[in-house]
């Protein structure tokens, strides 16, 4: 996630520099005058950055921080999209002086259509989120909370949801195989039908998802009888307790 998120601010020019620090080798795709690279920090070198980001999986959150902690400058904003970590953990590893920007995104942040939830910490002044919302907004739409007891909910939905559109693809192409179509031609209809329809639900925002429903449904027609089917209760049920799964793992990450 953290490649993705740089590739599209080198590609937009919305950094004038970065140093990436990561054990593993630099994907080549981001070579560039303006980004430096290091296998681990050098100890001693203070990090003066603006903006420091973590983006790491959140096991291994503590392991990767700690040995620079010590070389982070007391007015860099600590900016993390480690799945689940809360503030105070953030602040425990910090300090509790530091400004602390807790981001929950999602994939498509890299082409530019994710959403991301933020929420900051008290020693966050407005220019630090001023410059962490020109980072974010680069990536998508942005929406700062002030509750973070709201992060695992909005992981659950936003954060895990591109997996659930990539699964309903799979479904209906399967679906679309079991009566008659090709696999190759049910996997584009698929495919374009969620693509065309994420559009349409893009271009009409202001009108209701219901809405947007009904206008395809017509009564008495085709639509109508699948609609029966799908809305018996049983997907608005299992897409409950699917968000549930997800929103209590959240909280079983931030104590691990």
């Amino acid at each position: 996630m953290g490649s993705s998120m740089l590739r599209l601010w080198l590609e937009r020019g919305t950094i004038s520099h970065a140093h990436v620090i990561d054990p593993s080798p630099m994907d080549s795709s981001l070579a560039s005058p303006y980004i430096s690279y290091s296998p681990a920090h050098e100890k001693g070198v203070m990090i003066d950055s603006d903006i420091f980001i973590i983006a790491v999986k959140p096991q291994i959150l503590e392991k990767a921080v700690s040995p620079i902690v010590p070389y982070v400058t007391q007015d860099c904003c600590i900016v993390s999209i480690a799945a689940g970590k809360e503030l105070s953990i953030l602040s425990g590893l910090f300090g509790d002086k530091h400004p602390i920007v807790r981001v929950m995104p999602n994939t498509p942040a890299a082409i530019g259509k994710g959403v991301s939830a933020a929420i900051a910490n008290e020693n966050t002044t407005e220019e630090h989120r001023e410059k962490v919302g020109l980072l974010l907004e680069a990536l998508g739409d942005l929406h700062w909370i002030s509750d973070e007891t709201l992060m695992n909910a909005i992981s659950a939905l936003s954060g895990s949801g591109p997996a659930y559109v990539f699964y309903l693809i799979e479904v209906l192409s399967k679906a679309g195989c079991d009566i008659g179509l090709p696999a190759d031609l049910a996997e584009t209809l698929a495919r374009q039908t969620v693509i065309g329809s994420a559009a349409l639900a893009e271009k009409d925002c202001d009108i209701p998802a219901s809405v947007l429903r009904e206008n395809v449904t017509s009564p008495g027609g085709s639509t109508m009888e699948a609609m029966k089917v799908l809305m018996n209760g049983q997907l608005e049920s299992l897409f409950s307790s699917a968000l549930e799964a997800a929103r209590k793992r959240g909280e079983e990450l931030n104590n691990k």
